[in-house]
């Protein structure tokens, strides 16, 4: 006779596993905005008022942004 297996789910994991995700995806995004945003996801004008708050930043992380 075989044998019966279940699996219970618990909620605390399932929690953490979508934070820990919702966490990776706002950091890659803060990534992008910091490294790479020149007019992608955000208007001219708020794009460049970004690029030169994070323009230093860029040349100290080694990223060419001209």
């Amino acid at each position: 006779m075989a044998q019966s297996t279940t699996t219970t789910v618990v909620p605390g994991r399932v929690a953490t596993t979508v934070l820990g995700l919702a966490l990776a995806a706002l950091m890659l995004l803060g990534v992008l905005f910091l490294l790479q945003e020149n007019g992608l996801l955000l208007p001219a004008g708020a794009a460049s008022y970004l690029h030169e708050a994070t323009h230093d930043a860029r040349h100290a992380l080694g990223v060419p942004c001209h």
